[in-house]
């Protein structure tokens, strides 16, 4: 019990999300926005019991006026299958919610107006988290693709930048179809300043994925997927080829030539214990 009332405290509703009430009270659109709420909820306890039955850290989860936030104090290393399941765990409470409003109708037990109206605002929830911009469904589902094949901090660049540009789009086509619509300024404005803040934040993001990865469960890393080196790089420069469900076994060489091998937990105790910052990868290999 204590367990589901702790869940339930991490939900929070987003300033955004009271302006947007002021708005629809002052256009006599209670009704609408509650049944918007409702759906919003339902879609981020998706999210919510799914991250919580893998055990994951939720820290907060911000309902807003299209969708909601979930933060999450995982900072990359968990399984790519595993928040594959607590992104698409959102959008699926869609289907049947559906089904369920549908069969309500059916029976009569809702009128036709709510009927169309909350299969109106279903739909377009489900298909705005999906749209491919950070930090919804669909630009979280973005980076996971790219986290599957580049590295982590080249994922996280390439996911803010692909972002951006979905953005521009999408404001570009509401600009044409409905430039007065308030509630769409507030939710474009809204994602602009998300992406800002990521991308200021992206390296500060990259380091705790290395602490992360450095400090936390090693079994949540499976894969090997040995890195090449050249003696004379830089650390930090090696530490930003590392990527999500890998181990980095690190093949050191010097003008085509193998020097040696590490292990990237020996580079990372270097970078985080030992302060070696600014060291070159030969530094290393000649201490251990």
């Amino acid at each position: 019990m204590n367990n589901i009332l702790d869940f339930i405290r991490k939900f929070h509703i987003h300033p955004l999300f009271w302006i947007v009430m002021g708005v629809a009270v002052i256009t006599a659109r209670f009704n609408e926005l509650v049944t918007l709420l409702i759906i919003l909820f339902i879609h981020e306890m998706g999210h919510g019991m799914a991250a919580h039955f893998f055990s994951w850290r939720i820290k907060k989860i911000s309902i807003l006026p299209f969708g909601g936030v979930a933060e999450m104090d995982e900072h990359g290393n968990r399984p790519l299958k595993e928040e594959l399941i607590v992104i698409a765990a959102g959008p699926l409470q869609h289907v049947w919610l559906s089904i369920l409003v549908l069969f309500l109708w059916s029976q009569e037990v809702i009128s036709d107006h709510y009927f169309h109206m909350f299969m109106e605002f279903n739909l377009m929830i489900l298909l705005f988290n999906l749209l491919p911009i950070w930090p919804l469904d669909g630009g979280k589902l973005l980076h996971l693709i790219f986290s599957r094949y580049i590295p982590y901090l080249q994922a996280f660049r390439l996911s803010i930048i692909s972002s951006f540009i979905f953005l521009l789009l999408f404001h570009f086509i509401s600009l044409f179809l409905s430039p007065f619509n308030l509630n769409i300024w507030i939710v474009v404005i809204y994602l602009y300043v998300s992406l800002w803040l990521e991308w200021k934040q992206m390296r500060y993001v990259f380091i705790r994925f290395l602490l992360e990865r450095y400090y936390g469960k090693k079994n949540r890393i499976k894969g090997l997927k040995p890195i090449v080196v050249d003696s004379n790089d830089y650390l930090f420069k090696v530490l930003e080829q590392f990527q999500r469900g890998s181990k980095h076994p690190l093949i050191v060489t010097s003008e085509g030539r193998e020097l040696g091998k590490l292990d990237e937990n020996e580079i990372l105790h270097a970078y985080f214990a030992e302060k070696q910052v600014t060291a070159k990868i030969k530094d290393i290999l000649y201490v251990y």
